[in-house]
């Protein structure tokens, strides 16, 4: 889109943005939002435009708006992320479970397919990439598409994409369970899921396998596990309405968008960092395995893996059930019941 165009399309809203201040936070919040994803894309193809400023300059008002008189709680932030959350992993458990097998299940599904159709790759990733790829693989650099000078405006591209990829798979948990539509959240697992499988196996094909796991998984490893538990929350909003147990549906749906709410919420910084490592780091990397081999030592990008890997084990599946435990729970059949003193309600699993 030609910069004139982009300006004349938003150019009224960044008026009423900059001139008329809201003071209704849902308002500022959408506001914020909306400012982030335009400065984004001009930052992208306008990185020295004036309009990119302006943009910028909007965008930084609005953000003081949000949070200059808001008091942190810290405490209540740090409950969260150790106590709150881990137990509303453990609630969902099987959800999680299921969710991550089926996203294996569907890059299984995608190595395979590449395998006995040549031409499967080219459909799932697009011609033009395949072959820009190919290209760099003959050129002795296959990972320089990670490549940008713009580092932060790349950053910015890939933290609102994968936000946006996430609250696409959660939001449609409750589209697929209420109408049942094609455009679901397994819909969405499995096509990200294949879109793996095709690129890893367009990849080992060329003996450039592991090469492309220590380069892309650097930031892969916290991106695609975003991906997999924004689709858990998306189960749990559905199971929620379809499968209100004891509670009424209006009950038991308003617990799940409370509790899926509070998931996907959660997987923002994960999706932050993931970009960073993304535009800062795996650029690097990609230059290790480049023809002219001066980048980053290949332990940094084994240690990068290893530390994310264990901190999902940790997080997601050893600190909920350590948590769970150190709260007075009974188990009754199916039905759990957890007792949290600190907020006096009861979260039925």
């Amino acid at each position: 889109m030609r910069e004139a165009l982009f300006i004349k399309r938003n150019k009224e809203k960044w008026i009423k943005y900059e001139t008329e201040p809201s003071t209704d936070p849902d308002e500022q919040s959408e506001r914020f939002i909306a400012l982030l994803d335009d400065l984004s894309y001009s930052k992208t193809f306008y990185p020295n435009s004036n309009v990119t400023k302006w943009i910028n300059g909007i965008a930084t008002e609005t953000y003081k708006s949000i949070y200059e008189h808001r008091k942190q709680d810290f405490s209540r932030l740090r409950t969260f992320w150790t106590t709150e959350l881990p137990l509303l992993f453990y609630k969902h458990r099987k959800l999680l479970y299921f969710t991550f097998f089926f996203f294996l299940l569907a890059i299984i599904l995608g190595v395979l397919s590449s395998k006995t159709d040549q031409l499967f790759v080219r459909g799932i990733l697009g011609n033009s990439y395949v072959s820009e790829t190919e290209n760099r693989i003959e050129n002795g650099d296959p990972f320089g598409v990670y490549r940008s000078d713009d580092k932060f405006g790349m950053f910015l591209a890939i933290a609102t994409n994968n936000i946006r990829v996430a609250f696409l798979a959660y939001i449609s948990g409750l589209v697929f369970w209420m109408l049942f539509l094609s455009f679901s959240t397994l819909r969405v697992l499995m096509f990200n899921g294949v879109m793996i499988g095709a690129f890893e196996y367009m990849f080992f094909a060329r003996d450039l396998g592991w090469q492309s796991i220590l380069v892309i998984w650097i930031h892969g490893t916290l991106e695609i596990w975003s991906i997999v538990i924004a689709g858990m929350a998306g189960l749990v909003l559905g199971f929620g309405y379809v499968f209100p147990g004891t509670y009424s549906r209006l009950t038991s749906f308003r617990i799940a968008a409370k509790e899926s709410v509070k998931i996907i919420v959660a997987l923002v910084p994960f999706f932050i960092l993931a970009a960073f490592l993304e535009s800062y780091v795996t650029y690097q990397m990609s230059d290790t395995f480049s023809a002219a081999g001066v980048g980053l030592p290949v332990w940094l990008s084994i240690l990068i893996l290893a530390v994310s890997v264990l901190f999902i084990v940790f997080y997601f599946f050893y600190l909920p059930r350590k948590v769970f435990k150190k709260f007075n729970s009974y188990e009754t059949g199916e039905k759990t019941l957890v007792v949290i003193k600190e907020y006096n309600e009861e979260i039925p699993a």
